[in-house]
């Protein structure tokens, strides 16, 4: 039996979280062979103001159109509980040993409303309002967006758009800076 480490917790009001979020990328990054491709799975709907968390982050991802990596999941093709299934098999057919990295909004405690979420494993989508569908990733970012309990559903209805708008801002911005750190480090020549 393995114990994965503790999840990495940072809130999103943190003046430093892009760079405490960027540098938690780039290490798992180095870590990485060269030939595993990196692949960004944002979870989630644009119809659900607390859902759209993933959606918003992959379509600010895609402005930064980028060999280094793949998308899975925007405003425009949104990856949900419908067509999840689908994606993985899509992305396990086009890609050979990619590295995933699951993002998706999530429930929590009030103390923890803006905290991003960085683990080791897959994520579990629609355990918040209790959907079984396939985990993702191989490591997974989960943005705490509202109130969990026994009304998720409607914690995800009203939760703010300026709280996700802002989470999936950072989480883009860092995700793109720790990608960009682990490729420069492997291409500039060891300082000795």
């Amino acid at each position: 039996m393995s114990i994965l480490p503790m999840p990495y917790y940072v809130a999103h009001t943190d003046p430093a979280a892009s760079m405490r979020l960027a540098s938690k990328f780039g290490a798992y990054f180095n870590r990485l062979s060269p030939h595993r491709r990196i692949v960004v799975v944002c979870i989630g709907t644009d119809r659900c103001t607390g859902d759209s968390l993933g959606p918003l982050t992959g379509t600010l991802l895609g402005k930064y159109r980028s060999p280094e990596f793949e998308i899975f999941g925007t405003l425009e093709n949104p990856v949900h509980a419908m067509n999840l299934a689908d994606t993985m098999d899509k992305l396990s057919f086009r890609f050979d040993d990619p590295f995933v990295i699951g993002i998706d909004a999530c429930l929590g405690q009030a103390s923890s409303i803006g905290a991003v979420v960085i683990g080791d494993g897959p994520l579990r989508p629609g355990a918040g309002v209790n959907k079984q569908l396939p985990p993702v990733g191989d490591i997974h970012v989960s943005g705490i967006v509202n109130i969990g309990g026994l009304l998720g559903y409607q914690a995800l209805q009203s939760t703010r758009l300026h709280l996700v708008m802002n989470m999936a801002g950072l989480i883009s911005r860092s995700l793109l800076v720790g990608i960009r750190m682990s490729t420069d480090r492997a291409t500039e020549p060891a300082v000795l």
